[in-house]
């Protein structure tokens, strides 16, 4: 239940797995190319939308047993109310109530549960008016940047995960921008150091709160290079991460939780904490890389959900391997070459022996297909003439705004 390099992440694992697999994607949806891609059955293939027509398309459907694993933050939501409805007996998850589901997607919600625990997070505030942002304490932070309540919608149409701020005018027209757009937001206090010091710990706990397998990963570059997804990183083994490891299964030892989660942390170079920064509740874009190096969630998953035994994997990964979403790495590449931090031989060392994220050569026409719709895109644009871009007030779109 997913789209694009997700989707593509999930059904390839689970065709490691040897585990038969339909997809509830989009039509035309770059997983839709895979060699391994089929339909949901029945008559109209279900796209993966949650809501009331999901349970209508799941219950027309010709299958006595099935797990779904969810690829987005609404998809999962709704699959832990799914599992609970009258459906859940045939159409199984392995997740955590929709109550915790809730609280680790809603950044204000989390950040609040944070401050109640010991857990090392940066500082946060939840800006529901003007008056808010009049008490935000600026002179006692380093950096602030804005930063969505619902992180899917804002990066689906802003294009970036945040939006810096240095002065409390420009929180105060920023906040006005985002309200006008119907965005819940709050300001951070950014946590210093570069994308290096980014580090992911994915894995998976049973019904039994047991951790089947865990894989850590460190960022080595992220697109946009402020604000963005990584777009190239890197497996280091659990040693490294001690701490964030312990911060991590605090957490999540408190909160019951159950299934599949990705937990992003940075290290703060003042004191060298571990500060966590979010916990994805769902199978993330980089899932397939976990998987080709014996950490595959999606199988744990679909164990979990049957009640079947979860296969444990070895904690003693391979290190140093590294994956890269080459078109927004080119991106990165670029915009660090502008600021003469970045040289084309570290690149190509880097680039070399590493796994592409979306191209296999045993499944290649997804990356194909995506490639050519970028040669199309850039052909239509070429011959358009120029327009004039803008938000619902007007001016420059806000993942470009010189604020």
């Amino acid at each position: 239940m997913a789209r694009g390099p997700t989707a593509l992440g999930i059904l390839r694992s689970l065709r490691m797995a040897d585990i038969p697999a339909y997809v509830a994607a989009p039509a035309g949806d770059m997983v839709t190319y895979s060699r391994w891609y089929r339909p949901t059955p029945g008559a109209e293939p279900w796209d993966g939308r949650p809501g009331p027509q999901a349970y209508a398309a799941l219950d027309a459907m010709p299958l006595e047993k099935a797990v779904i694993v969810p690829g987005a933050d609404d998809a999962a939501l709704w699959a832990a109310e799914l599992a609970e409805s009258l459906l859940g007996h045939r159409f199984m998850v392995s997740t955590a109530t929709r109550g915790v589901q809730a609280l680790l997607q809603d950044k204000s919600a989390f950040a609040a549960y944070l401050a109640k625990t010991d857990i090392p997070h940066p500082r946060t505030y939840r800006l529901s008016s003007l008056a808010d942002v009049e008490r935000i304490p600026f002179g006692e932070l380093d950096r602030v940047f804005v930063k969505p309540v619902n992180s899917q919608r804002f990066s689906d149409v802003i294009g970036v995960k945040g939006l810096w701020v240095t002065r409390r005018d420009e929180l105060h027209d920023t906040w006005l921008r985002l309200h006008a757009q119907g965005f819940d937001v709050m300001a951070q206090e950014y946590v210093p150091g570069p994308a290096t010091e980014h580090y992911f710990i994915d894995g998976f706990r049973d019904t039994h709160g047991d951790y089947a397998g865990v894989f850590a990963r460190r960022r080595v570059r992220m697109s946009p290079p402020d604000f963005g997804n990584s777009s190239c990183c890197t497996s280091v083994p659990l040693s490294d991460v001690p701490a964030a490891m312990h911060h991590l299964r605090h957490l999540l030892d408190g909160l019951h939780y159950r299934g599949i989660f990705s937990a992003e942390f940075k290290r703060d170079p003042r004191d060298g904490e571990f500060r966590i920064l979010e916990v994805n509740t769902r199978a993330w874009t980089y899932v397939e890389f976990a998987a080709r190096h014996g950490v595959n969630v999606c199988e744990m998953a679909w164990q979990d959900a049957l009640g079947l035994p979860v296969t444990r994997a070895l904690r003693h990964y391979p290190e140093g391997r590294r994956c890269v979403d080459l078109y927004h790495d080119l991106a990165s590449v670029r915009a660090l070459r502008k600021r003469r931090v970045l040289g084309w031989p570290e690149v190509l060392k880097q680039w070399s022996g590493a796994s592409l994220h979306t191209f296999r050569m045993d499944d290649a026409r997804p990356a194909l297909h995506f490639v050519g719709d970028l040669v199309k895109r850039h052909l239509r644009e070429s011959v358009r003439p120029p327009e004039g871009g803008g938000d619902v007030l007007q001016g420059s779109p806000l993942g470009r705004d010189p604020k």
